[in-house]
C-alpha cells in the first residue's frame, strides 16, 4: 500500500467569512497583478501566494455553493447556460 501525501488545503480566516464573493475575487485579481508586476522579496512572495489560496479556496466554496442551490432550484439538475435571448 503506498501512503498518499497530506494535501495542504487552504483555510479562509474568520475575517473572510465577511468577504463577498466579488470582493474576495478583487483582491485576489489585485495580489496577482501586483506579484506579476512587481519584483516582491520571496517571503513577501510567498505570504502572498498562501493569501491567494485561501481566496481561491472561499471563491470556489462560494461558487459550489451557489451551483447547489441552483440545482435544487432546478430539481437537483444543472441546466446548461444559453445566454439571454435576443
Amino acid at each position: 500500500m503506498t501512503k498518499s501525501s497530506p494535501r495542504t488545503k487552504a483555510v479562509a480566516t474568520d475575517a473572510d467569512a465577511d468577504l463577498s464573493y466579488e470582493q474576495a475575487l478583487d483582491e485576489l485579481e489585485r495580489m496577482v497583478a501586483a506579484m506579476e508586476g512587481q519584483q516582491l522579496p520571496l517571503d513577501q512572495l510567498l505570504h502572498s501566494y498562501k493569501r491567494g489560496a485561501e481566496l481561491l479556496a472561499l471563491c470556489r466554496g462560494r461558487l459550489q455553493a451557489v451551483e447547489q442551490q441552483v440545482k435544487l432550484l432546478d430539481g437537483a439538475e444543472l441546466k446548461a447556460w444559453e445566454g439571454p435571448e435576443s
